[in-house]
């Protein structure tokens, strides 16, 4: 059988040592690269927090957050982050049917994160007049929060490409791999959310 071919009884194929070095060396690289992006966050965290209270005659935080909307966007990242769980699961049992089920049901609810943050942005910008070039506030609040944005909308892409592999090769030494990291990435950028919406929202609430 090919090795691209999924088990006839459900299971993974017989592992070339190859290929299961080379998931390995990604999973390493990967952690590596979790590394410097949880350094970049770090130096963005630390920049809001420096400028938070320069808002430049502007909106301030207390002022502007909806908490509403950020705490429906937060419940949704972390469904979204349990329901990679359990594709994680289902790729244990080899179970490839629930696999791309729980995938597909992730996909779709970073799709509904990204869609209450792009509505939050134009309710800012629309309403608030609350923009990037508002104030030192806006400036650091944006490129935050919009470069958290993209990774999500980045995993959504690669989790959905991954999905399409999934349909066509099945669950292989090569694909098994890629679905761990994908949720990899996936948890880290629902943990840096949960900082965001702590120091971002709440403390902008609050102090």
């Amino acid at each position: 059988m090919s090795a691209h071919a999924e088990h006839v009884n459900g299971e993974l194929p017989h592992e070339p040592e190859k290929a299961t070095l080379e998931g390995r060396n990604k999973v390493l690289g990967f952690w590596l690269f979790l590394g410097g992006e949880a350094v970049l966050f770090g130096t963005l965290f630390a920049t809001f927090l420096a400028l938070r209270h320069q808002n430049n005659e502007g909106p301030t935080a207390a002022e502007l957050f909806s908490l509403p909307i950020t705490a429906a966007a937060t419940l949704i990242l972390l469904v979204s982050s349990l329901t990679s769980v359990f594709a994680i699961q289902a790729m244990h049992r080899h179970n490839l049917e629930k696999l791309k089920l729980w995938l597909i049901v992730t996909v779709v609810l970073g799709l509904g994160f990204l869609g209450l943050e792009i509505y939050e942005f134009y309710e800012y910008v629309a309403h608030e007049s609350f923009d990037m070039k508002t104030s030192a506030f806006s400036s650091s609040f944006y490129t935050l929060v919009g470069f958290h944005g993209a990774h999500v909308a980045f995993g959504v892409v690669w989790i959905s490409l991954l999905i399409a592999q999934l349909f066509k090769k099945g669950l292989t030494v090569v694909t098994a791999p890629k679905v761990y990291v994908s949720a990899m990435y996936w948890h880290f950028i629902d943990v840096v959310w949960v900082f965001i919406f702590s120091v971002v929202y709440l403390l902008g609430k609050v102090g």
